[in-house]
């Protein structure tokens, strides 16, 4: 599967965006999603994670409540709705999809990865 990021952008603390992540494929509704974050001189970082049929939600400790992820399994794409942003935000997001089991935290548990878009929130 190809994944696709977009929606990034440069937005002022306490704005909001809304990233979005088309995958092709027939099979985007087997695949688990998640996105992650990779801020300059950090490790990639786990922000969000959805099952396959969009039921069940993850979420890192820090964004809990400003972060929302969804999926809409008929259009191939999973969004990541982001409110209340802070200048700790500022990272590039990837989307990535996993089609086993363990963790959702864990990058190594993902088979593809998108491009990636840049997000950089002001202070």
């Amino acid at each position: 599967v190809q994944l696709q990021a977009s929606g990034g952008g440069l937005v002022q603390a306490g704005g909001s965006l809304r990233l979005s992540c088309a995958a092709s494929g027939r099979t985007f509704s087997t695949y688990g999603m998640g996105w992650f974050r990779q801020a300059p001189g950090k490790e990639r970082e786990f922000v969000a994670a959805i099952n396959r049929r969009g039921d069940s939600t993850y979420y890192a400790e820090s964004v809990k409540g400003r972060l929302t992820i969804s999926r809409d399994n008929a259009k191939n794409t999973v969004y990541l709705q982001m409110s209340s942003l802070k200048f700790e935000d500022t990272a590039v997001y990837y989307c990535a999809a996993r089609s086993g089991s363990g963790w959702y935290e864990n990058p190594n548990n993902y088979n593809y990865w998108g491009q990636g878009t840049q997000v950089t929130v002001s202070s």
